[in-house]
């Protein structure tokens, strides 16, 4: 294991994806480990052959609740491990996490819960999801360095979003779900312990967006926001290659998310 090629794709459904041009943007793409997010359904549910791509190890994580959430991590090379989940009762029905140990880091995907609407789930997600997600992987991080990946659900700073002054918190308004105070604070608190948000590291002032609404023709205007990331320990920042946002690539409201990394 070198140099490796890692993707995170929230898919918005993988059985609906897979109508579309999901295996040729694979094969096209070809990461060594592709994480997704939000398959929306169980491993049973899902014709799907990865091996044919070379992907002989393959892990789902799936919600308790039909047709909701879930997650699975399709890899080239062998795991050492997989945990699912982070062992936590209240957060583990929805298989929002899988992480993979590798001899040399671990790799876990996440697909945390957007605060919704109304932000009724925005005090569950500050007080307990964030929280204890950023307790796991620094747990994680004592025995070897931590590459994680997925759609956060959090535009970090105005220039992770097309329209940053109608979504921010104000003193009139508590904002909108993904670029509340609280969520940015929670990403800032993952800086702080020691991640690297790789594509701002290697590309600090350029605009580009992950997710667009499908309303109001936001992809062709290009109205949208970078809510998917690659994170990864400060300690593997110099076998940090590239990292790109392939928003070129349709099928979902999602684009595909990269970085390539160095093991040598």
């Amino acid at each position: 294991m070198s140099k490796l090629k890692i993707i995170s794709w929230n898919v918005n459904g993988i059985r609906a994806i897979l109508k579309k041009d999901f295996i040729k943007d694979i094969k096209l793409l070809n990461p060594n480990i592709l994480c997704i997010q939000e398959t929306k359904a169980t491993k049973s549910q899902v014709d799907i052959n990865m091996k044919s791509l070379g992907y002989n190890y393959e892990y789902w994580n799936s919600a308790e609740k039909k047709g909701y959430s879930g997650t699975a991590i399709f890899s080239k090379i062998k795991p050492i491990n997989v945990i699912y989940g982070l062992n936590i009762k209240e957060h583990d029905n929805e298989g929002r996490v899988i992480t993979l140990e590798f001899e040399k880091f671990f790799l876990t995907t996440v697909y945390t819960p957007n605060s919704k609407r109304e932000l009724e789930r925005l005090n569950y997600r500050y007080e307990k999801w964030d929280k204890d997600f950023l307790s796991f992987i620094k747990n994680l991080e004592q025995k070897k360095p931590v590459i994680f990946c997925g759609d956060l659900n959090v535009a970090h700073k105005e220039i992770d979003l097309k329209n940053p002054i109608s979504n921010k918190t104000t003193k009139t308004k508590p904002g909108n779900a993904g670029f509340t105070d609280k969520e940015r604070q929670s990403f800032n608190n993952i800086l702080n312990e020691g991640f690297l948000d790789t594509f701002r590291y290697l590309y600090p002032k350029t605009t580009k967006y992950s997710w667009w609404s499908y309303m109001f023709n936001s992809r062709t205007k290009n109205i949208g926001w970078r809510i998917d990331y690659i994170c990864i320990s400060k300690s593997l920042k110099n076998n940090l290659i590239d990292a790109k946002i392939h928003n070129d690539i349709y099928g979902s409201d999602h684009c595909p998310v990269e970085i390539e990394i160095n093991f040598e």
